[in-house]
């Protein structure tokens, strides 16, 4: 009988890539991916039945039925979060990732599923100037960093329920990578057009994960014996973001000069950009909040991976190399 894959959220940026990497390894028969959201880039695999997809909502679902599958070996990934921060209302948070990691618990023993990966996030460790790992105590500050926290613990509530049951949770620091629009592409792009500005100098370690470093973790974990697993994702070694930028300027050939400068005045200035598009009826990503995020170091300790000896491929360095070879078009 086959072995599944359920992927919710399966269409963000991180599931796509890790639907990508299960069907290129041949880890499962089937995938069965639900989202809100549209799946794209898969259109032959759903053609030929690997793939499945549903338009699907955690908050509020009743579990599909599925094809006969072998419970042995077969997963469940929760994705499924609302995420951007800020973004949205500080209620949002908790009326998706809290009912969202309860109905999958649910739709888990509805189907008889064993295994469940739940992708959460270093916002439960909150703010602090020490290097975090798995062992340190989670102080999350913010609602997204709670609704996570929170929602761990609601996965391990249905993994006490059973001993044949297994749960792994990854916290992954940023991640960035090929197609992806996020903080580092950012940063690329305005150290290309000469508009980065390096907060406070740049001094302080910004935890950050190569996407395909992630996957690679994702299939190491569940080839682990241990029936619990909670285990940070961020490179290793990592370097800071002066570090960072000095590497990106050598490997990209960006000439342009980075200024440097104080973040309260940065956070200052972001203030009024904000409110000067907010007059004229647009939306800027230049926020407060995030700049003050910027300029704050989160130092990510991978120590379980470290200690298992998972082989860490993409230091910065190199991750720049692999994007630029798999995904040319993104520098362009």
């Amino acid at each position: 009988m086959n072995k599944i894959a359920i992927i919710f959220g399966g269409c963000g940026y991180i599931g796509t890539n890790l639907l990508s990497f299960l069907i290129k390894e041949q880890v499962f028969h089937k995938y069965y991916v639900f989202d809100i959201q549209p799946i794209k880039g898969f259109e032959n695999e759903i053609d030929n039945g690997l793939v499945s997809y549903q338009e699907l909502d955690v908050r509020d679902f009743i579990p599909p039925t599925l094809d006969d599958f072998a419970v042995e070996g077969s997963w469940i990934f929760n994705f499924a979060a609302i995420h951007r921060e800020p973004g949205h209302q500080f209620k949002e948070y908790f009326k998706t990732n809290i009912p969202g990691a309860e109905n999958i618990n649910k739709a888990a023993v509805h189907w008889g599923i064993r295994n469940i990966f739940f992708t959460s996030s270093i916002a439960p460790y909150g703010k602090s100037m020490e290097q975090q790992s798995e062992s340190s105590a989670l102080f999350p500050e913010t609602a997204y960093g709670i609704s996570k926290a929170l929602a761990e613990k609601i996965h391990e509530t249905w993994l006490a329920e059973d001993a044949k049951r297994r749960l792994i949770i990854v916290r992954p620091s940023v991640i960035f990578g090929p197609k992806d629009p996020g903080n580092v592409y950012r940063m690329l792009m305005a150290l290309k057009k000469g508009t980065f500005v390096l907060p406070n100098g740049g001094n302080f370690i910004k935890g950050y994960g190569y996407i395909y470093g992630l996957v690679e973790s994702m299939l190491f974990t569940i080839n682990q014996n241990k029936r619990l697993i909670v285990y940070n994702y961020a490179e290793n070694p990592l370097v800071s973001l002066k570090e960072m930028v000095e590497i990106a300027k050598t490997e990209l050939e960006f000439k342009k000069p980075t200024v440097n400068l104080n973040v309260r005045f940065l956070v200052f200035l972001s203030f009024f950009i904000q409110k000067g598009f907010w007059l004229i009826g647009k939306k800027s990503d230049i926020h407060p909040v995030r700049v003050k995020k910027a300029a704050f170091p989160t130092n990510i300790k991978p120590q379980y991976l470290i200690e298992n000896q998972f082989k860490f491929k993409y230091d910065f360095k190199n991750a720049l190399r692999h994007w630029k070879n798999v995904s040319p078009e993104d520098f362009e």
